[in-house]
């Protein structure tokens, strides 16, 4: 089944850069992918930083993503972005309900949901995360955690704007912690993820792209992204290092 679905590397940046550094891995990775077709790659920036990697990007393949947006259209809502500005500035993708964003700025699934469906209203592609603590998993709670952020985004989406949505699933315990789920372990929950979307949409869940978010590196991408239903990464510090990012996108092209 995965082999029909194009397979998409995200690197969130989180809040990391600089005018000069940007400059510099950005056209590092010009050059390192160019040529490559295996997969689509994006690359999500602070957002003072779109305009500037739009531009260094324009020659590429490359996409360019947003970390968040706000779900309001515009209006009376100082430090928000709204979906319009980002696609003034070029972006196609953004990430919605990061568990960063849940754990530190308490965004709820109610309020992660109501910013994925004003993503998808925009035309944009939500990469919409879900994903459990180590608490949860210990507890036996992986699939219910994940159901409930899951039914929060199936409660706002039509059909077709979930076959055009990524899901990430980044297990909390290894974002940044070095841990990773093996591929066993990440098979198993976006299996289930596929099955939980097809009780809804059958046609979604076979055209949605789930990928994983969780120390993903150059090391163990290729045996993750063999797995029948991880379909790419969402990929965080080694999306900062041009030769790790170069090298887990073309682990997920079958290094072409």
């Amino acid at each position: 089944m995965s082999s029909t679905r194009r397979k998409l590397i995200a690197g969130n940046w989180k809040m990391h850069g600089s005018l000069a550094v940007n400059r510099e891995l950005l056209a590092r990775l010009v050059v390192g992918l160019q040529g490559f077709t295996g997969a689509d790659v994006a690359v999500c920036v602070p957002a003072p930083y779109l305009a500037q990697a739009i531009e260094l990007v324009r020659s590429s393949s490359i996409k360019l993503g947003a970390q968040t947006a706000s779900e309001f259209a515009s209006g009376a809502y100082t430090g928000e972005i709204a979906c319009s500005m980002l696609t003034d500035l070029g972006c196609s993708h953004v990430i919605v309900g990061h568990s960063e964003r849940r754990s530190l700025f308490g965004e709820t699934n109610a309020r992660v949901a109501a910013k994925f469906a004003a993503v998808a209203l925009a035309g944009l592609t939500p990469v919409a995360c879900v994903g459990e603590t180590w608490a949860e998993r210990e507890a036996g709670a992986t699939e219910a955690v994940i159901a409930a952020q899951l039914d929060a985004y199936l409660a706002v989406s039509s059909e077709v704007q979930l076959a055009n949505a990524v899901i990430a699933y980044e297990p909390v315990w290894a974002i940044g912690t070095g841990k990773t789920a093996t591929p066993e372990e990440a098979q198993a929950v976006h299996a289930f993820i596929r099955r939980r979307i097809a009780g809804r949409a059958a046609g979604a869940a076979t055209e949605m792209r789930i990928v994983y978010g969780g120390s993903v590196n150059a090391a163990n991408a290729a045996k993750l992204f063999a797995c029948a239903d991880i379909d790419g990464g969402l990929v965080g510090g080694a999306s900062l290092k041009a030769d790790d990012f170069v090298a887990i996108c073309k682990a997920a092209g079958g290094n072409s």
